[in-house]
């Protein structure tokens, strides 16, 4: 039994571009020549596209393969077959790895599960934030001209701690964690280059065996 996916290689560094054929040749069994071109949304970088055809499961070991460069944005698709539901695979290198099981029109569905987790994670959350406030107070701090400067050791002068930056893929509250689930973070990194690689050739790849 085989399936049909594709890959969209958003971004890759041209050095890579044929180790990347080399790895999709491995998955694949038959020797890979990709059509690069370069990614407007990104100079420097280039961009490729193949459909390809293997065993179920293709797109995860894909993935698997390419994710390990940490450099490079792509996506990978399988469509359903027999006891496997249609799956989506995103990648960047600042996000790492999202999987989503998708239904025919490419939408991503959630199972129950997660969507319960969800909650759960977002009511803790919550809970904790609740009980910050009512432990502390929210105090009104006017800081010393001399206090704005940072440093060293991540603090301001005077001691307080600078604010952290909180990374995209983490979730928190109802809303982050949904957008988690949806692959929202994903679909705001990688939007700018699916658009500039409108029109991009593509190759048909049919595994062997």
């Amino acid at each position: 039994m085989t399936v049909r996916g594709v890959l969209h290689v958003h971004s890759a560094p041209p050095a890579l571009s044929p180790h990347i054929e080399w790895a999709i040749a491995g998955i694949l069994g038959v020797p890979v020549t990709l059509p690069w071109a370069d990614q407007p949304a990104s100079p420097g970088m280039l961009r490729t596209e193949l459909n390809w055809e293997g065993r179920p499961g293709a797109a995860g070991a894909i993935t698997s393969a390419l994710a390990g460069w940490n450099q490079l944005r792509f996506e990978v698709t399988e469509e359903a077959s027999p006891g496997c539901d249609a799956v989506r695979y995103s990648c960047t290198p600042s996000l790492g790895t999202f999987s989503a099981v998708t239904a025919a029109n490419g939408d991503v569905l959630v199972p129950e599960g997660r969507l319960r987790a969800a909650l759960t994670l977002a009511g803790r959350m919550a809970d904790i934030s609740a009980e910050r406030l009512i432990d502390k107070p929210a105090e009104l701090v006017v800081d010393k001209p001399t206090q704005d400067r940072d440093e060293p050791g991540g603090t301001r002068a005077g001691g307080a701690p600078r604010p952290a930056r909180r990374h995209p893929a983490l979730g928190g509250s109802l809303e982050a964690e949904l957008r988690l689930l949806l692959g929202q973070p994903w679909d705001d990194e990688l939007e700018p280059f699916r658009h500039a690689g409108e029109g991009a050739p593509v190759r048909w790849l049919h595994q062997v065996g």
